[in-house]
C-alpha cells in the first residue's frame, strides 16, 4: 500500500494527489483528471475536467464527447497545479501517451502509465524520467517476454499477407493504437498497397493522420461492393469482429492476431487464428527493468500483470525498493494487449526463480502452455 502522509495515495477513485487535487486515470468520475492515454481503462467518461497531450485529444473528444473541458498539455511544459509542479513525458504507448511527473513538499513520484520503449512510427518514443518514487505497469512482467523490433513483425506481416494473394488476410488487432502502428509500420517498408478496414478501427484513423502519421491508403470495408472480390486484400479488425456477423463476408480468409500475448503459445490456441504476430504496445520485461533501475527512484511500486514478480525481481536482484500495489480500481483495469473475460495471465509459478540469480532465461515461443491473457479493455 502506498504510505498515509506520501505526495500520491490510492482512493476509491483511484491515484490521487492532495497537492494538486486532481486524480491520474481515475476509475470513477471526478472533478480533475490526469489522463496518461485514451484507452478506455485509463480515460473514463464523466469527469469535470481532463489534462492530457494535446496529440490525444482528437482519441480522447471522439471517446468521451466532444465537449469535455479538456486542457491540451505538450511534452515537457511544467505546470503549477494548486501546490505541485505537474509534467507530461512520453510513455511511447500509443498517439498521445504519456507519464506524469508530479513533485510538491520536496519529493516527485512518477505515475508511468502504460508505456513501451521500443521504436514506433506512429507515436513519440518513450523518455527517461527521473523520480524519487515510480509507479510501474508490469503488464508482460515475466522474463519470457521480449518483443523483436517492430519492423521485423511488420515485414513478416507483410510477407503473410502478400504470400496468399487468392485470399482475403485478416488480421485482428486493437482499434486504438495496435491499428495504427502497424499502418504506420507497413507504410516504413514502403507498402502503398489500400488496406481495408473495420468500422471501429476506421473510426480512429482520422487522429493519427491529423497529427501527421504516415500510413498506407486506408477505407472501410463497408464501402466496397458486396460482390467486389477481396483476394489479396489486408483487413485490420478488432478482436471482438472475430466471432462477428461480420466474418460472413470475410469467408475463405486467411486469419492472423496481433499482440504480445501471442508469445504464448496457449494463447495463440485459444485464439484461433492461423497466425499470431507477436506485437506489443506494452514495455517487455527488460524495458520494465531498465525503466525502474533508470527512474533512480528510491521506491517503486509495481500495478497491472505480474506486479508481485516484477517487484521481486526489483528487491531482490537490482536492489530497489519495491512492492505491488493494488486496489482503487488499479487491478479492474483492462488491458488493450489482452484477449477474453475469462482467460488469466500466465502464471509467475516456474519462472520467478530462473532470474533470481540475474540470468533471466530466454525466450521461448511457448514457454508456458498454461498462459493466457488478462481482461480486455474496451477499446
Amino acid at each position: 500500500m502506498l504510505p498515509g502522509n506520501g505526495l500520491i495515495s490510492l482512493t476509491p477513485q483511484g491515484l490521487y494527489c492532495r497537492a494538486a487535487d486532481v486524480w491520474i486515470d481515475p476509475w470513477r468520475p471526478v472533478p480533475r483528471a490526469l489522463i496518461t492515454h485514451g484507452h478506455a481503462d485509463h480515460a473514463r467518461p464523466g469527469c469535470g475536467s481532463y489534462w492530457a497531450i494535446g496529440a490525444s485529444a482528437g482519441i480522447l473528444r471522439r471517446r468521451l464527447g466532444q465537449a469535455i473541458d479538456l486542457h491540451n498539455v505538450d511534452y515537457g511544459d511544467v505546470l503549477t497545479i494548486r501546490d505541485a509542479r505537474v509534467s507530461f513525458h512520453s510513455a511511447g504507448h500509443v498517439l498521445g501517451s504519456a507519464q506524469i511527473r508530479l513533485e510538491a513538499g520536496g519529493e516527485s513520484w512518477l505515475i508511468s502509465g502504460d508505456y513501451k520503449r521500443d521504436p514506433d512510427p506512429s507515436c513519440a518514443p518513450f523518455e527517461p524520467v527521473c523520480a524519487d518514487v515510480l509507479i510501474t505497469e508490469a503488464t508482460f512482467g515475466l522474463p519470457i517476454y521480449r518483443w523483436q523490433p517492430g519492423a521485423e513483425v511488420a515485414a513478416q506481416i507483410r510477407d503473410w499477407w502478400l504470400g496468399c494473394p487468392q485470399r482475403p488476410s485478416v488480421l485482428f488487432c486493437y482499434a486504438f493504437g495496435k491499428a495504427q502502428r502497424i499502418l504506420a509500420e507497413l507504410h516504413a517498408l514502403g507498402l502503398e498497397q489500400e488496406v481495408l478496414l473495420h468500422g471501429a478501427v476506421a473510426a480512429l484513423i482520422e487522429p493519427y493522420r491529423q497529427q501527421g502519421i504516415a500510413m498506407p491508403p486506408t477505407r472501410p470495408l463497408s464501402e466496397l461492393p458486396r460482390d467486389q472480390g477481396l483476394g489479396g486484400r489486408l483487413v485490420l479488425a478488432p478482436p471482438a469482429a472475430q466471432a462477428s456477423p461480420w466474418m460472413k463476408r470475410l469467408r475463405g480468409s486467411q486469419t492472423a492476431f496481433a499482440s504480445g500475448w501471442m508469445a504464448v503459445r496457449g494463447a495463440r490456441r485459444r485464439r484461433g487464428c492461423e497466425r499470431g504476430f507477436v506485437l506489443s504496445d506494452h514495455a517487455d520485461w527488460p524495458a520494465l527493468v531498465q525503466t525502474a533501475r533508470q527512474s533512480g527512484a528510491r521506491q517503486v511500486y509495481v500495478t497491472h500483470g505480474q506486479s508481485d514478480v516484477l517487484a521481486r525481481y526489483l528487491r531482490e536482484v537490482e536492489g530497489i525498493a519495491a512492492e505491488p500495489l493494488q486496489g482503487g480500481g488499479l487491478e479492474e483495469r483492462g488491458d488493450p494487449d489482452g484477449a477474453g473475460a475469462d482467460e488469466q495471465v500466465p502464471e509467475a509459478t516456474g519462472h520467478a526463480g530462473a532470474w533470481l540469480d540475474g540470468s533471466p532465461p530466454e525466450t521461448r515461443t511457448g514457454d508456458s502452455e498454461s498462459g493466457g491473457e488478462p481482461r480486455e479493455a474496451l477499446s
